[in-house]
């Protein structure tokens, strides 16, 4: 039976009959009609048993059935509270395992009111049940560490990141020299490696390096930190703005390691990030084998029982630092990132993109499907092109072609056809220069076409075979200072980049 008192509410105060009430609350109307006798031959009433406890009417209707409640076998309310953090476990199955022990112990609803006047005094906020594995609260903490460097005297402060589970309240503790996006990451990653797993979800303070905007409904979080989550298969969930409950886990965390670990450390003078870090995880194997007041337990036999078996396993493969931005294809079928380019299939060209660029590798996706990965380029400029992203024929997509742009470029002058050839053949697809000669072609919006060609000229004759070469001439206006005579023919075939009109034919014919 749910509740005794419940029951009497409906058939005294409300008028339920008794086959209704059994029926609402899913229990044996023989039973209910059982209790109904007693208290019809007792002549009580809802008035009488509406300030009554479950226990007080039970022993008003059956009197001596069993022992006073102060005589039944107390449970280990601890124990009943730390089970019930366990994924899967309801008061229900603890009562019944504390029955199966106890026959003559405390029924259900006693069980379940002595549980929480236990829980009240023990906890006066019981605002969050934090489930095993579940939530892990990140934050920075208030306070800094000094930091002397030894051979100049320069003091510099040193960032404490905190991380704390929710079921168990167990804590890591490090040291960083700032809270920028990488010792951010990194304090998370370092986080899951000392406790051995991830947890299923993230809960940050709305700190600019996590949290990108800071909407009450929708947050949006940093790309990075959402790319990092995922590879540990958590999700984000800040804090709501202005909702101290949301954050009170990690809030007590960073308290308890300002009084247990920064206030004894207060007096002592540290000369690297690495030896205060030392000293950090000395303390903080001593915070987490404390015994928690509230519960009798320590954090780290909490942890043990609780939090480590639900947490999800690492992946092999440790996260690796990444910059993530979104581009466009270009209609050569590579898109930037950070001065080099990278293809795609051409497919893609003209299309958004979201660029993933790690010390090693850059990773294009498209609408989240990954569609490129290339080794990182060191070179400024540089163009990685897969042989099989290419269009047949090495043929751009809408049209684009080494013959529409010379064609667009000797209606400005002989220069800049030159310019083009040139451009066109330093690469080793002339498709990588499409992007060159439509910026070059394009300077007629901003400049006269005598002008443009006159600074193609000038950039041939000192090797700038690039559309920025010919920009910065302009904007300088050097394209306005004569040149001297030997270098004012058209013919100008004596640098290595101009190969005349019959080379760049040849290659458009073996293509």
């Amino acid at each position: 039976m749910r509740t005794i008192k419940e029951l009497f509410r409906l058939v005294l105060g409300f008028g339920f009959s008794t086959r209704k009430a059994a029926q609402s609350l899913n229990v044996s109307h023989t039973t209910v009609g059982r209790y109904f006798d007693r208290a019809i031959e007792l002549g009580l009433t809802w008035s009488i048993v509406e300030g009554m406890e479950e226990g007080e009417i039970e022993e008003m209707l059956f009197p001596g059935r069993g022992r006073r409640s102060s005589e039944k076998p107390e449970p280990d309310w601890s124990e009943v509270h730390v089970g019930l953090k366990k994924k899967g476990v309801t008061l229900q199955l603890l009562w019944e395992e504390y029955r199966l022990e106890h026959s003559d112990g405390y029924c259900y609803s006693r069980f379940c009111d002595l549980y929480k006047k236990w829980k009240g005094g023990h906890e006066l906020s019981m605002h969050q049940e934090h489930k095993a594995g579940e939530k892990l609260f990140v934050d920075y903490a208030g306070q800094t560490v000094a930091i002397c460097d030894s051979e100049t005297g320069e003091v510099r402060p040193a960032s404490i990141f905190v991380a704390v589970l929710g079921a168990s309240s167990y804590t890591y503790a490090e040291a960083q020299w700032g809270m920028d996006l990488s010792n951010w990451i990194g304090g998370h990653v370092r986080s899951f490696e000392y406790f051995g797993g991830a947890p299923g979800v993230l809960v940050p303070d709305n700190l600019k390096v996590g949290v990108k905007s800071h909407c009450f409904y929708e947050p949006e979080v940093n790309p990075t930190y959402l790319d990092m989550a995922l590879h540990y298969g958590a999700a984000v969930i800040p804090t709501r703005v202005r909702k101290p409950k949301d954050k009170a886990k990690v809030e007590v965390g960073v308290q308890v390691v300002e009084r247990r670990i920064l206030a004894p450390l207060r007096n002592r003078t540290f000369f690297s990030l690495e030896e205060l870090n030392h000293a950090i995880s000395q303390l903080l194997d001593e915070l987490n084998g404390r015994v928690m007041k509230h519960v009798g337990k320590t954090r780290r036999e909490l942890f043990e029982a609780i939090d480590r078996p639900a947490l999800r396993g690492l992946p092999t493969r440790r996260y690796e630092l990444s910059t993530i931005r979104t581009g466009r294809v270009n209609i050569d079928y590579h898109v930037e990132f950070q001065g080099s380019y990278y293809s795609v299939p051409y497919r893609y060209s003209r299309l958004d993109v979201e660029v993933r660029g790690t010390e090693r590798s850059v990773e294009i996706f498209h609408k989240g499907e990954r569609i490129a990965s290339h080794l990182r380029s060191s070179k400024a400029r540089h163009y990685s092109t897969e042989v099989d992203h290419m269009p047949p024929g090495h043929k751009a997509m809408a049209g684009w072609s080494g013959d529409r742009f010379i064609a667009w470029a000797e209606k400005i002058g002989p220069w800049t056809v030159e310019m083009v050839k040139a451009i066109l053949l330093s690469r080793d697809h002339p498709e990588q220069g499409y992007r060159s000669c439509l910026g070059l072609l394009r300077l007629v919006k901003s400049y006269p076409e005598e002008r443009i060609d006159a600074a193609c000229q000038r950039a041939l004759r000192f090797g700038l075979i690039q559309y920025k070469g010919v920009a910065n001439i302009l904007k300088s206006g050097l394209d306005q200072v004569e040149l001297s005579d030997s270098s004012s023919q058209v013919s100008g075939g004596t640098h290595s980049n101009i190969r005349g009109a019959d080379y760049y034919e040849g290659v458009q014919d073996a293509n």
